[in-house]
């Protein structure tokens, strides 16, 4: 018998405060018709939607453009067996406004690569789930 009490759901807001809090991510999305996952720096913009920085000639930004994706960020203590996991489902475009890509220059996130030819993508907010494990151990 496994004890499932050390989980607890998190609202929006504790998301989000979570997913702030966060340094690296996940993109999760479809390449060539298989799972494809990457680790990505991002930040969390005011709007509550995960900015990434990459190259125009990205092949994730040719695989992620217009589609609904999702994004996944966490943190685990395995002394503690505590930690937290946030997903992000929405759809990713290419931010296209002259205005919001010099605000997300000042603003956003860079890239880890120097980049020429940076391109901000944006991941909707529509579906943000989460949960906490507090520490408490399974059973048998």
């Amino acid at each position: 018998m496994f004890q499932t009490d050390g989980f607890r759901t998190l609202d929006r807001q504790e998301c989000l405060r979570m997913l702030a809090q966060a340094p690296v991510g996940r993109v999760v999305y479809t390449r060539q018709a298989l799972p494809a996952v990457l680790p990505v720096n991002f930040s969390l913009d005011s709007d509550a939607s995960v900015v990434l920085c990459t190259s125009s000639a990205s092949d994730l930004l040719h695989a992620i453009d217009g589609v609904v994706i999702a994004f996944e960020a966490d943190e685990f203590h395995a002394a503690t067996r505590s930690g937290w996991s946030v997903v992000v489902t929405g759809r990713a475009t290419v931010v296209t406004d002259p205005a919001e890509h010099e605000r997300l220059s000042r603003t956003g996130p860079g890239s880890w690569m120097p980049l020429r030819d940076g391109v901000f993508l944006r991941i909707e907010s529509e579906l943000v789930t989460g949960r906490e494990l507090n520490g408490a151990l399974a059973t048998q």
